[in-house]
């Protein structure tokens, strides 16, 4: 094992969820969630004095580890119910992936960086989850394991990718950033019919940039 868990990362966690009710988290269950995944885990050791910080910081293979807040965001505007079937795209460090799996969702996470891949797909069971890991190209998600009640894009797209509309299910959502790169805008796409599309938009966020292929 690669981690270690101690009454202070305890007591920094419930700091990091009391400050992101501050910022306007509502959920329950999302900060529940927040408040027991060992973000220190997914960290570099250069910034294991910052994982509980309300900051993104690097990962490896030019990606980050996104804002608690931001995951909070996402992950209450996504709405998952236990259960719920979630397609993420962009599994990074696998932090989201850990909070979805907390909180009672099937998750299947799909990666396009080889490096990144493997080392979530080793660190999550250690943790105790259990998506189920994809190495791939997130533009066209994962047809032959959907339709999914929820998607999670977790870089920023310049349009939202056609493959992954088709790939909810009717009543189903997807949150995903979408604008040019250094800023997007969250926007909220619920499928409301064979080929009826609703859309909502929630605020200006900046994510590294949704890139087609993948990366061995």
């Amino acid at each position: 094992m690669t981690w270690s868990e101690n009454p202070r990362h305890q007591g920094l966690r419930r700091r990091l969820v009391d400050a992101l009710k501050i910022k306007g988290i509502r959920d329950e269950r999302v900060l529940a969630a927040i408040g027991k995944v060992p973000r220190h885990a997914f960290m570099e050791s250069t910034f294991l004095n910052f994982a509980y910080k309300d900051q993104a910081f690097p990962i490896g293979a030019g990606q980050t580890i996104s804002q608690p807040y931001t995951v909070a965001f996402q992950t209450e505007l996504l709405m998952v119910e236990p259960q719920c079937k979630v397609l993420e795209v962009g599994t990074g460090s696998g932090y989201q992936a850990a909070v979805l799996c907390e909180m009672g969702a099937k998750v299947h996470t799909i990666e396009r960086q080889k490096e990144l891949f493997v080392k979530a797909s080793q660190l999550l069971p250690e943790l105790g989850y259990h998506p189920a890991f994809h190495f791939g190209d997130g533009f066209r998600g994962l047809p032959t394991y959907g339709p999914f009640d929820r998607i999670i894009v977790t870089a920023g797209a310049t349009s939202v990718p056609e493959e992954l509309k088709t790939q909810l299910v009717i009543g189903g959502r997807m949150v995903i950033p979408v604008g040019p790169d250094r800023h997007q805008e969250m926007v909220v796409v619920t499928r409301t019919g064979e080929t009826e599309f609703e859309t909502g938009k929630h605020g200006g966020f900046v994510f590294v940039p949704l890139l087609r292929g993948v990366v061995n």
